[in-house]
């Protein structure tokens, strides 16, 4: 069962599995749906993922628009 993050109101949202291995390497995906890697094993993408999130904080509202656009064209 999912729960709420903070700040969330309402029904709670589908949650997708974040860390994924393709071709020997493993991936996150951000809730835009851009896939960031490679990364040599999961511990690292896991980091990458923290580091991540803590940039988009630092970031602001600003940028979410440019990854939600990113993510509709990912491949």
């Amino acid at each position: 069962m999912s729960m709420q993050r903070t700040g969330e109101q309402g029904q709670v949202p589908s949650r997708h599995e974040r860390f994924f291995k393709k071709d020997d390497y493993w991936y996150y995906n951000t809730r835009e749906g851009v896939a960031i890697g490679p990364f040599d094993n999961l511990s690292e993408a896991r980091e990458g993922a923290s580091e991540f999130i803590e940039f988009i904080m630092g970031a602001g509202a600003p940028l979410i628009p440019t990854l939600e656009r990113y993510g509709r064209h990912a491949a």
